[in-house]
């Protein structure tokens, strides 16, 4: 018995070929005519209904737009309107208080960091330039070996150029 129950009546959703086979399906055989007149009293009363409530609709939306306009609101100021009362509630939250505070202390620091490396690459970059300006010149420089090494080879080097193109 249970399992002939559970065949009529079956738990899962209908699928669009049961939808369309019962969207296809004629009842008007099954009722009355008295029944179908009832039916298309209430169809045209329905109908009718709906058109009346569009109708209406449609003059509060006109009555509202003169209203906005007499007032000097347009759909450019009520985004406005809109849009900076999110803003401000926005700015009022816990959250974004909190966030705005780190990333503002953030900033501060990334900023005084940068600023930081920067001097310190000016300064090894001016320290470097006045190294090596006053390196080169100074005497001690040109008594040390490497320098009189150098000094050689480019020497022997030069000679030997002069000898080959004689």
């Amino acid at each position: 018995m249970e399992a002939q129950a559970q065949g009529l009546l079956e738990t899962e959703p209908l699928q669009g070929t049961d939808e369309d086979a019962v969207a296809s399906a004629d009842f008007s055989s099954m009722l009355s005519e008295e029944e179908k007149e009832e039916l298309k009293a209430e169809l045209v009363q329905l109908e009718d209904e709906i058109t009346t409530l569009r109708q209406v609709l449609s003059a509060k939306e006109r009555h509202l737009v003169e209203i906005k306009q007499k007032l000097g609101m347009n759909l450019m100021n009520e985004l406005k309107q809109n849009f900076s009362k999110s803003w401000h509630d926005m700015q009022t939250t816990t959250a974004y208080k909190k966030t705005h505070e780190t990333l503002s202390h953030a900033g501060q620091k990334a900023t005084a960091a940068f600023s930081n490396v920067g001097t310190a690459i000016s300064k090894k970059f001016g320290d470097m330039s006045y190294s090596i300006r006053h390196s080169i010149s100074m005497p001690a420089m040109r008594n040390s070996p490497t320098f009189k090494s150098f000094e050689e080879r480019v020497e022997t080097t030069v000679t030997s150029l002069k000898v080959q193109m004689k």
